[in-house]
Parts: structure tokens; sequence; C-alpha cells
């Protein structure tokens, strides 16, 4: 699906002659053994050599979904202490 968005546009850092737009396309990637697609995603893509420049924020928030550990606590669980009268009494207390 290769709209164009707006009609901004810049010199593609590439080829001399040219010029880098806004489209949303399908992009492409490997996770593991596994290929996925992400279709409508934003690059900035040259008309003339075809060269992808890929939008930082797009590409940050499709790491973020594709991370083995998203949604999962990033703190550690924490156990219960047991109380006074089950705790090692061969230990010294500390105060």
């Amino acid at each position: 699906m290769n709209e164009t968005a707006n009609n901004q546009a810049y010199a593609c850092k590439e080829c001399p002659a040219g010029m880098m737009h806004l489209q949303y396309i399908t992009y492409f990637t490997w996770l593991s053994d596994e290929l996925i697609t992400v279709p409508n995603f934003p690059a900035w893509v040259c008309d003339v050599c075809g060269r992808r420049d890929y939008d930082e924020r797009a590409i940050a928030w499709l790491s973020m979904l594709l991370n083995p550990d998203a949604g999962k606590s990033t703190t550690r669980a924490r156990w219960p202490r047991p109380p006074l009268e089950k705790r090692d009494s061969t230990r010294p207390s500390l105060g």
C-alpha cells in the first residue's frame, strides 16, 4: 500500500538526484527463525534509488512489541519474610 503521506520531501543521502518521500510500506524483519511482516509501516523512500530510511519512533515501537519480555514485570517478585519465630535462631540478631 505505497501511499505517499503529505508533500514533505528531502534530498536523498545515497544518490544526488533523488528525493525522500514519506510512504507507508510493508516492513519485513526476522524474529529468530520467523519472518515478521508489518503492513502500513512509515518509511522515507527515495524516488530514484529506492533507499529506505525507517521512522525511528516506529522502529522503537516495533522493537518494544517484538521484545520477548514485553508485558512482563520489570521488578523481581519479593517473597514474604518468614515470621520472627520461624527465622534461624543461630544467626546473631542485628538489633
